[in-house]
């Protein structure tokens, strides 16, 4: 009889997967990241059936712990710009506090092992986000833009914001305003 996982193992080597990846890249090992957990090779093996399956579902994971924090506490109802805001507060903020993380997930996205499976549980954690970007994008200046084309400009606004609040944490808040605003005038 095979033994029960543990829900705190699983965790320890997510959280190893993030802080190997986010500094090694993608082509750290699994010994490496087993190591970091404080498991065995093959202990990771036992939760996760590949390289490919560990690096998948800590894609999911990750987006999902993004999207959460990005929709955490959304005023509804509430007017589009106050929703905004929140939200891109909410993301910036979480990124800056986790730089392992943005690093980890900035890997992941580039990864051609990540299925488009995963890819788009990944999108439909974050389809919170997505709407509200894509319902102001409709009703604002860009409305003939494509959606990728908005997203890749809002990415470029948050990782520069997110670099500076890292680099100055005194002046984060200052920065995520200032984005802000950046942004409400590309969008409206």
């Amino acid at each position: 009889m095979a033994r029960p996982l543990s829900d705190e193992k699983r965790a320890a080597i997510m959280a190893a997967a993030t802080r190997v990846i986010a500094s090694r890249g993608l082509t750290a090992s699994t010994a490496a990241i087993a190591k970091e957990a404080g498991v065995s090779n093959g202990a990771l093996f036992t939760y996760f059936s590949t390289k490919a399956d560990l690096l998948n579902q800590l894609y999911v994971e990750l987006k999902s712990e993004m999207g959460a924090a990005a929709t955490k506490g959304l005023p509804t109802p509430s007017d589009p710009r106050n929703q905004l805001f929140h939200l891109w507060r909410n993301w910036l903020m979480w990124a800056a506090s986790s730089p392992e993380k943005r690093r980890a997930m900035a890997q992941l996205n580039v990864s051609e092992d990540i299925t488009p499976e995963s890819r788009k549980a990944g999108q439909q954690t974050m389809a919170g986000v997505a709407s509200l970007i894509e319902r102001t994008r409709k009703a604002g200046s860009m409305r003939d833009a494509s959606p990728a084309f908005v997203a890749a400009l809002l990415g470029s606004i948050a990782d520069t914001t997110i670099d500076f609040m890292i680099a100055e944490p005194a002046k984060a808040d200052e920065h995520c305003a200032t984005s802000f605003e950046v942004l409400r005038r590309t969008l409206v």
